[in-house]
């Protein structure tokens, strides 16, 4: 799903009016009508006091809209005019006029906090105050009536965006936005409700359609894209009747040290349970009888030392090669490494310590194959690019990093986003119990079987981290959060692909907002 910026969805609104032959008033007419209709569905007339708070914009008029509809259908609404300028969009106008002769119960006109009406908590708020367009700090009184909003308790249903919310820049002021339950947005979901720092605001979130023009949705090129499982199946490569493991490539996998041996059987696990065609692991001689006995599936290559890898020097020919579970960051092990980059070329997936050395050494960082792939968590991803402010900020300067070192970004947490070519891939699978220990090390194996059998690297790392979290996802069904163990999402990694081609018994549309991985 394509995740358009304002100005994408003004210009689909221009277009929409003018290839539809209609005015910006019908198109306003149209998204107010939908919003009730998305109401109306599911309170089938129950009278339960609505409020709603509508500004002087077009977010304002969408809200009066709404209103105008619900009170000619019975329902018990009040309706308020947030006066905080003395600006009015002409579409506004148009619908306070038609919502003054649709009743006698005028909207009521709140200039400050003095006379803020009573909300109790059983109430429904309708938040329609600002859109996508704010691009400013909210007034004072506005601010305290958005705090009122959250005091009340009562469920508050935000129009396109919580108000006071940016779309492009981060929040100054947390007591200056709506936290809203529910957000019903226009066209597409917007990035901020994904990202750490602003998904708080919204508890869940729907698209409705407004019937923008469907040429235009259709070959406009966003620089965001929310992946779901409707994206990652195109992508899919089923297997021919008379496949061999031959066909789908050999994974190596170079890591472990002294007590981490662990990190490298996770990993290989993933990537054959993937379906990679072979995988063979290169681990310190303390690794060599864990891994053949944990792991009897996956080869062993062993370097010389006993407890870290101080030479990469094998004589097979890998598909793919990841680097950096467990290996740690001894002298030797990064020297290894250095060696081993100047003259590889086959492609990588480089994880945890492999980060940590790279971050440490970024010259390295010009000998990566183009397209490698590279998986860090907040402070792995800290390292590389320095520290930020914002998610804003994050977001630019992994583009910068991943744009310079032609490298693909996996950025991981709740809504894992993936950065190419300027363009960033918004993960919706995954839950709270991939906060666990291994997670990452399984990730990384995912990625990697994936590219042994023939997905391109920026494909792979999409659909690995769409894998991973759907995978967890179906574990935690049985385990809880808490309980949920990195081996689990491996022994889950087959339903998840298996569910790929299963047909929902109901469609849900309702997304829920992202929680913390």
């Amino acid at each position: 799903m394509k995740i358009f910026s304002k100005e994408q969805i003004y210009e689909g609104d221009r277009l929409t009016a003018e290839r539809q032959n209609i005015t910006s008033t019908d198109l306003m007419e149209r998204a107010g009508t939908q919003i009730f209709n998305w109401m109306h569905a599911r309170m089938q007339g129950a009278q339960v006091p609505i409020h709603v708070f509508c500004g002087i914009g077009n977010n304002g008029g969408d809200g009066l809209v709404l209103a105008r509809h619900l009170i000619l259908d019975g329902y018990s609404v009040k309706t308020y005019i947030i006066n905080y300028s003395d600006k009015r969009s002409k579409d506004f106008l148009v619908n306070y006029e038609r919502i003054k002769n649709t009743t006698k119960d005028w909207p009521l006109l709140l200039t400050d906090a003095e006379s803020l009406p009573e909300i109790n908590p059983n109430d429904i708020i309708v938040d329609a105050v600002f859109g996508i367009g704010l691009n400013r700090p909210v007034v004072s009184w506005v601010k305290t009536l958005f705090m009122h909003f959250k005091a009340s308790k009562a469920f508050t249903l935000s129009i396109d965006i919580p108000s006071g919310l940016f779309v492009d820049k981060p929040v100054e002021d947390e007591d200056a936005v709506v936290y809203a339950g529910f957000t019903l947005s226009f066209a597409s979901p917007k990035l901020v409700f994904f990202l750490p720092e602003t998904a708080k605001y919204t508890v869940q979130w729907e698209i409705l359609d407004i019937g923008l023009d469907q040429e235009y949705t259709f070959i406009t090129q966003t620089e965001t894209e929310l992946i779901s499982k409707y994206e990652v199946l195109p992508n899919y490569r089923p297997r021919d009747k008379f496949s061999h493991k031959g066909l789908f490539g050999h994974s190596l996998i170079i890591g472990g040290s002294y007590g981490k041996i662990g990190a490298v059987t996770l990993a290989s696990k993933a990537a054959l349970t993937t379906g990679a065609g072979l995988v063979t692991n290169y681990v310190p001689k303390c690794g060599y009888q864990i891994l053949q006995t944990a792991f009897p599936e996956a080869m062993v290559i062993t370097d010389a030392s006993e407890e870290r890898i101080t030479a990469i020097d094998y004589d097979i020919e890998p598909t793919v090669i990841a680097f950096g579970v467990g290996v740690g960051q001894n002298t030797e092990t990064v020297k290894a490494f250095e060696t081993f980059l100047k003259t590889n070329k086959t492609r990588l997936v480089i994880d945890a310590d492999g980060l940590n050395i790279l971050s440490k050494n970024q010259s390295l960082l010009e000998l990566l194959p183009p397209e490698s792939v590279l998986t860090p968590h907040p402070k792995e991803l800290e390292r590389l690019i320095g520290s930020w402010t914002n998610d804003f900020e994050k977001l630019d300067k992994a583009k910068a990093f991943a744009e310079k070192h032609k490298v693909i970004l996996v950025i991981k947490g709740a809504n894992t986003i993936t950065i190419f070519n300027n363009k960033q891939f918004v993960n919706t699978t995954g839950n709270p119990g991939l906060a666990t220990a291994g997670s990452g090390d399984v990730l990384t194996g995912i990625i990697t079987g994936l590219i042994s059998q023939g997905y391109h690297p920026l494909s792979a790392a999409i659909f690995g981290v769409y894998l991973h979290g759907k995978a967890a996802d179906i574990a935690v069904d049985d385990t809880g959060y808490e309980s949920l163990l990195a081996s689990d999402v491996i022994n889950n990694i087959g339903k998840a692909i298996v569910d790929l081609f299963a047909q929902p018994e109901h469609q849900e549309v309702a997304q829920q907002a992202p929680e913390a991985q």
